[in-house]
């Protein structure tokens, strides 16, 4: 006992150490959907394949755990626990940057703008989406993306802008609505206004290369938006058009290193593996399965970049479960070899619409989908019933995915959200100060606190705008509880919900 003892004493000196000091630079990396189970998925699947015990990259900066529930329900989602995480307050469900009555919170990110730092949002999803909106943006209703892109930008944010670097998707909401490739619900072209007011904005893989190179005729502010919607999944990408994530990251990271050189203020960065929900909300393990791993992947460089620069900290936590995953059924048994494919359901559900636009018979039908979307895909065995299954279905990606699930001893138990606790990362300086279980609102405030920053003056100079709060407003009571209570949002491609893409 005397011996264990010691060893507590002296493991516990660095600790007392590090909270000497404060971080310089903070990254806050959210996983998008990422529950214990997705980790023990992607564990179990590295192991397979390496036929051996392995541990993946976050399996060694676990320090506790995060609950979500929202103020109106118990099953948060991501605009409501992004606004937790950002401000450190709970709201409802749909809020971006706003509480239960709908006035302007402000958040780490902006008060880290604000106060000299150096800024940073980084996504697979589009970047008007919910969680890299829930850290710079104010809005009472996620999907009024258009207002969004507008505040990123600077266009209507009352503190002007507040973001130095942005990488992701929906360039749609950027172009005017008269061009066809336009997601926005106004005429307003705000990429040529962006590229008129210092932005340097580009959607090409060879602009970002040239990026990497040096940063020596770079210039900020700058976006780099490549897709009009999300970025692709991780299985689907092409790498000639579009970076990983882990690129994204790390030319991120060494451009803010660069830019904050020789000032007093370092830099917040928001990162997020956002396309780890959609593959849940689709049953898609291979979507699933690859984003996850990719999230790793940046993970790993993160935690090497920290072990350089240990003036940086990092907290990484989901925003919730997404899918309702478990593995195993009463055999005992899940099968991670049966996940072979490197695409994803919704690419081969693209391949079965092509078939089905093909004048075949029936059998023609039958022998088309087994080898060019069943078999491709991992679904070995295929049967006519299978077949006929796919060809009633509402939705052929979901049913595709479920079908391999159920070939590999994977269960979902929703297309939506669940309420379980999701795990908490951290490493770098004072980190392991957070090694417990805390609510999602705890981490932005400890993220504020590290950094020395008083998120609620800039709620009260958000409040002091009244025109800004009148404009973020639900514009009535009725829209207020469709959308707060009646309504589903669409999680998918934006051309899945019938917008322009």
């Amino acid at each position: 006992m005397k011996i264990l003892s010691i060893a507590i004493i002296v493991a516990a000196v660095p600790i007392l150490q590090a909270q000497a000091a404060t971080p310089r630079n903070y990254i806050f990396f959210l996983p998008d959907g990422y529950g214990p189970a997705s980790e023990v998925f992607a564990r179990d699947y590295a192991n397979f394949i390496n036929n051996d015990t392995v541990t993946l990259p976050v399996d060694e900066m676990a320090i506790g755990y995060v609950r979500t529930k929202a103020t109106d329900t118990y099953v948060t989602d991501s605009a409501a626990a992004a606004t937790a995480y950002a401000s450190g307050v709970k709201t409802y469900n749909g809020a971006i940057g706003v509480d239960d009555d709908y006035l302007p919170l402000g958040s780490v990110f902006e008060a880290a703008k604000l106060a000299g730092y150096h800024t940073g949002l980084v996504v697979t999803s589009r970047i008007t989406h919910a969680s890299p909106a829930g850290f710079a943006t104010h809005i009472w209703d996620r999907d009024e993306e258009s207002t969004i892109a507008d505040q990123l930008i600077g266009y209507s944010h009352p503190l002007g802008r507040v973001v130095d670097i942005m990488m992701g998707g929906g360039r749609c909401f950027f172009l005017p609505s008269s061009d066809p490739d336009s997601c926005r619900d106004n005429d307003f072209d705000l990429w040529s206004y962006a590229q008129n007011s210092s932005w340097t904005m580009t959607d090409t893989r060879t602009d970002f290369d040239n990026l990497r190179n040096g940063f020596a005729n770079a210039s900020l502010p700058f976006a780099f938006l490549p897709n009009l919607d999300h970025m692709m999944y991780e299985a689907d990408r092409d790498s000639k058009l579009e970076p990983s994530l882990t690129e994204m990251v790390s030319t991120t990271l060494n451009w803010l290193d660069t830019v904050t050189e020789d000032t007093e203020k370092g830099y917040f960065l928001f990162l997020e593996a956002s396309r780890i929900d959609h593959a849940g909300h689709a049953h898609d393990p291979i979507g699933h399965l690859h984003d996850i791993l990719e999230y790793n992947r940046a993970m790993l460089t993160v935690r090497q970049w920290i072990d350089k620069h240990p003036d940086t900290a990092l907290l990484s936590c989901a925003d919730h479960e997404c899918g309702g995953l478990t593995l195993g059924t009463p055999d005992y048994f899940w099968y991670p070899g049966v996940l072979t494919a490197s695409r994803t359901a919704g690419f081969y559900a693209d391949i079965y619409s092509e078939i089905t636009a093909q004048n075949y018979s029936s059998s023609e039908l039958e022998a088309a989908v087994i080898t060019q979307v069943f078999e491709p895909y991992g679904i070995l065995n295929g049967t006519a019933a299978e077949v006929s299954a796919l060809v009633e279905s509402e939705d052929p990606a979901i049913y595709i995915g479920e079908l391999l699930s159920k070939r590999a001893s994977i269960n979902w138990s929703t297309l939506g959200h669940t309420a379980v606790d999701i795990t908490l990362f951290g490493y770098g300086m004072n980190t392991m100060e957070m090694v417990g279980s805390y609510e999602n609102t705890d981490v932005g405030q400890f993220m504020a606190a590290q950094l020395n920053l008083n998120v609620h003056n800039v709620t009260k100079m958000l409040n002091a705008n009244e025109s800004f709060v009148q404009s973020i407003a639900p514009p009535s009571e009725e829209a207020k509880l469709r959308k707060r209570y009646f309504y589903e949002h669409e999680h998918g491609l934006m051309h899945a919900a019938g917008h322009k893409h």
